[in-house]
């Protein structure tokens, strides 16, 4: 009796060995991340990046799973509210790396949520493609495991500065919100004026969480600058907007930063918005890849996506599942695939040098009928722009 239990506990053990390939692969590959669902951030966060993430997940569920060199793993998000604030940002991150042990983790939202959480990825060696980070000063950090997809300062502050140059704008006038956004899209924009010959003839900033710019605005109006550039947040682009149609603001050039391109910005304003510029990309006109992910992204969410960040979120994930599906879910060999690879992409093909999409450039975009139009480069233009821009409405 004692030697026939024995020979079912070997035969059990065998069969649980024989098993353990299986089980492993039909176990689920989890995804970590946290971001804003509320505070300030949340505005950004649940157009560009969450909305993305779920949408991506979804799919290659459908299709079976992600792509792990060859075998097919279904995806778990482990998904929570950083609240906005960036300590509980890096403590998020610190249990999902550290405790949680996930496979991958996704980026929270927004340079500052990135600056925070730097340390922690290099730490814990995760490997983390960046949509919404722009900064020389994230990238100065060095840290191989960190990668921004999305445009820096100096390739975007440098196309408005030429779209400006060509339409002989003279002068100009800055605010810009006072952090780390703010402040490295500001020091960019003055070095791009001054190589320019634009003269700025004021600049300003003001802290997170503003809520009156009036005052602001009125002295600029005075000085009556050629262009006007806001280096704004979502809340912001808002207020700056809404401030400046009341006192009758309306320079030859007006430009606000993130949330122009938000179709929320289009739909609270409505035609009174024709003509204003701002930080873009694409649209759904820019390929057949933008028509499809656009129309993907109305289907599932009924909203559609950003024209700036979001076609970066989106591009962000497609990387991922390239480089999952090369090198698998080894944290070092799966950084190495994204550091020397090319990927197709919903915004063209992207290649990384030092940690940055060195093959996406800066872009200028306006309202226009209802569509954000890439203006500048002439070469990526979907349609000519409006200069000067419209009365306000």
């Amino acid at each position: 009796m004692v030697r026939m239990t024995g020979i079912r506990f070997f035969a059990a053990v065998l069969l649980a060995a024989a098993l353990a390939p299986a089980f492993a692969q039909d176990t689920p590959i989890r995804i970590g991340y946290a971001i804003a669902r509320t505070g300030p951030w949340s505005a950004g966060a649940q157009v560009t990046q969450e909305p993305n993430y779920i949408m991506w997940a979804d799919q290659v569920n459908a299709a079976g799973g992600l792509n792990v060199k060859g075998k097919k793993r279904k995806i778990e998000l482990v998904g929570s509210d950083d609240r906005s604030d960036a300590e509980t940002v890096v403590r998020s991150y610190e249990k999902l790396m550290g405790s949680d042990k996930v496979d991958l983790i996704l980026p929270p939202w927004g340079t500052g949520a990135n600056f925070a959480v730097m340390p922690a990825i290099q730490k814990y060696g995760y490997p983390m493609i960046a949509p919404t980070a722009t900064g020389r000063k994230l990238l100065g950090m060095k840290n191989p495991y960190f990668f921004a997809i999305l445009q820096q300062p100096d390739a975007m502050m440098n196309a408005l500065a030429e779209f400006l140059k060509a339409r002989n704008t003279r002068t100009a006038a800055l605010i810009h919100v006072d952090e780390l956004f703010g402040l490295e899209q500001a020091g960019a924009l003055e070095a791009a004026f001054k190589e320019k010959g634009i003269q700025i003839i004021e600049k300003k900033s003001y802290p997170l969480g503003v809520k009156d710019l009036k005052p602001v605005l009125n002295e600029i109006k005075a000085k009556n600058p050629d262009a006007f550039v806001a280096l704004s947040y979502p809340p912001d682009t808002f207020l700056i907007t809404a401030q400046a149609r009341e006192i009758a603001f309306n320079p030859k050039a007006f430009y606000a930063a993130v949330g122009t391109a938000f179709p929320v910005y289009r739909d609270k304003f409505g035609p009174t918005v024709e003509g204003v510029m701002g930080l873009g990309t694409w649209n759904p006109k820019t390929s057949a890849a933008a028509k499809t992910y656009f129309d993907a992204h109305v289907a599932k969410h009924k909203k559609e996506p950003d024209r700036w960040a979001s076609a970066h979120a989106w591009a962000a994930l497609q990387v991922l599942q390239q480089a999952v599906a090369k090198a698998g879910l080894d944290r070092k060999a799966l950084r190495d695939a994204i550091a020397n690879g090319e990927f197709d992409t919903v915004i063209g093909k992207i290649r990384f040098k030092n940690g940055e999409n060195i093959s996406t450039p800066g872009v200028v975009s306006q309202w226009q009928s209802g569509e954000f139009e890439v203006v500048w480069p002439p070469d990526r233009a979907t349609s000519s722009a409006l200069h000067p821009k419209p009365n306000w409405k």
